[in-house]
């Protein structure tokens, strides 16, 4: 009786076990293939050229623009935000997405960050000109990449996706590890293969990094 109550626990969680592995990696797959690849871009990041495009964009703010500018304080504390009149414009004229950044304000300029995954970017005015200077640094694509990996300066929505992917990974991993224990009875070199995926990290970091 107790013979047939431990296959039906064993039948259960194995079927269980199943289930979450096989869901946890269908979603992970693509991020994983993703995080190995740029592992690897990221590890020889030296070896990889990168030619660097600089583009450059100049444009003048209208006048009822430039007027309004010129009425903020510069010193004000906290610094004032983009205005909404100015990231609308930018947006409309430009394609800038400016709106609730904090600008570094001086009495003679207004600088705006806009930095992004693969590259850089920036935006400059003049207030007593109202000249607008935009400049872009692409880096390419397997920069792009890197970064995504990294999570540099890629967002709040991405964020959240390496939050959800990393617990993914999380259930594809332990599910893994208990259905390497139900079935290890049956694999014998299960647990040394187990051990050496941990010793072999081990050794390098005590050995061979310093």
């Amino acid at each position: 009786m107790k013979g047939a109550l431990d296959q039906t626990r064993r039948a259960f969680w194995l079927k269980q076990l199943h289930q979450w592995h096989w869901v946890s990696s269908a979603l992970c797959l693509i991020g994983m293939l993703l995080f190995a690849v740029t592992g690897i871009t990221l590890n020889h990041a030296a070896q990889i050229e990168s030619k660097p495009q600089v583009t450059e964009r100049r444009e003048n703010l209208p006048a009822p623009l430039q007027a309004a500018l010129a009425g903020i304080d510069p010193d004000a504390r906290p610094a004032p935000p983009v205005p909404d009149a100015l990231a609308d414009w930018l947006k409309g004229e430009m394609g800038i997405t400016a709106a609730g950044r904090v600008p570094e304000w001086s009495g003679d300029e207004l600088y705006i960050s806009l930095p992004r995954p693969g590259g850089d970017g920036w935006v400059s005015i003049d207030r007593s000109t109202g000249e607008v200077l935009h400049e872009v640094t692409d880096r390419g694509w397997v920069s792009y990449f890197n970064d995504l990996h990294k999570g540099r300066n890629t967002g709040t929505a991405w964020s959240w996706f390496i939050d959800i992917f990393a617990v993914a990974c999380l259930v594809f991993c332990l599910t893994g590890l208990f259905l390497l224990q139900m079935h290890a009875r049956n694999r014998p070199t299960t647990w040394p293969m187990v051990g050496l995926g941990l010793v072999a990290p081990l050794l390098l970091m005590i050995l061979l990094i310093h």
